[in-house]
């Protein structure tokens, strides 16, 4: 792992490659940040709460999670429009983990501004409709989707459990979750994910310096180190989906490189990651 950009976070999270534009997006929760490096240029956004992640919908247009709703931002005017709440009238949590998912979909995890225990939720935004999915998680993470968009996968980073749960045709949870990854007798903490086009399961892992593969069966398969030990979320992108990105965290750490953003050449691809349908 190398440093893609040394701009400091001091809770990075989001990455998001954009496929029209070949640029990556990411977010500083706490600093109130979005960032972006890539062929299509780079730059800074601050806003006025706490913005988590985002799904792309056109080459300029990108739907970003925030601490009270969903938003559509337009990334040349930086222009916002606030499409859906999402618990905006809970003054105790935020947005944290999301990703889009292969039907058009955008999930969105929710936790306490102090993770607070089972304050937060996970909840689903598709084609105008905001619907929880899952309630009592305490700090929201691993939002991935399988590439045949038949699995989500999600945790709550507190049990140390990654979740699997099947979907149904247009993306909906259809039964159950079940334990896909178990990583307590590890002491191993599961932050942000994303899935291959293979299917196997990268994990950043708050803590450990790392981020860990896993097979679609769950076996682990390999780690990559990472030079910061707060790893927050990998993403694949570049011009063959063959780089690894991943944030990490500098609050409550004294490290050279906590809080930047590294990148991977990798022998695997990743998905391109789907556009939400608004």
């Amino acid at each position: 792992m190398q440093v893609f950009s040394d701009a400091l976070c001091a809770l990075g999270e989001g990455p998001l490659w954009h496929p029209e534009r070949k640029q990556l997006f990411w977010f500083d929760i706490l600093g109130k940040r979005m960032f972006s490096k890539g062929d299509s240029g780079g730059g800074g956004w601050q806003f006025e709460e706490q913005y988590s992640a985002a799904g792309w919908v056109d080459r300029n247009t990108l739907l970003m999670a925030s601490a009270t709703g969903f938003w559509r931002f337009d990334i040349a005017t930086a222009k916002q429009e606030r499409i859906a709440d999402l618990e905006a009238d809970n003054p105790v949590t935020r947005s944290n983990d999301g990703r889009a998912d292969p039907q058009g979909g955008f999930w969105i995890g929710t936790m306490g501004l102090q993770a607070e225990a089972y304050a937060g939720a996970i909840y689903r935004y598709y084609r105008g409709e905001v619907r929880q999915l899952f309630d009592r998680i305490t700090i929201s993470n691993s939002i991935c989707f399988a590439p045949d968009g038949r699995n989500a996968y999600f945790t709550d980073t507190h049990s140390r459990r990654i979740q699997k749960v099947a979907l149904d045709a247009e993306g909906w949870p259809d039964g159950d979750p079940e334990v896909f990854l178990d990583l307590r007798t590890e002491e191993l903490n599961p932050d942000g994910s994303v899935v291959d086009a293979t299917g196997n399961l990268w994990n950043a892992q708050w803590g450990a310096s790392r981020v860990a593969c896993y097979s679609p069966q769950g076996q682990f398969l390999r780690a990559i180190d990472v030079p910061a030990s707060q790893t927050t979320c990998p993403a694949f992108g570049g011009s063959d989906l063959s780089t690894m990105f991943v944030t990490s965290a500098a609050e409550g750490v004294h490290e050279d490189e906590a809080g930047m953003t590294f990148f991977a050449r990798m022998d695997v691809k990743g998905q391109a990651e789907h556009r939400v349908i608004l």
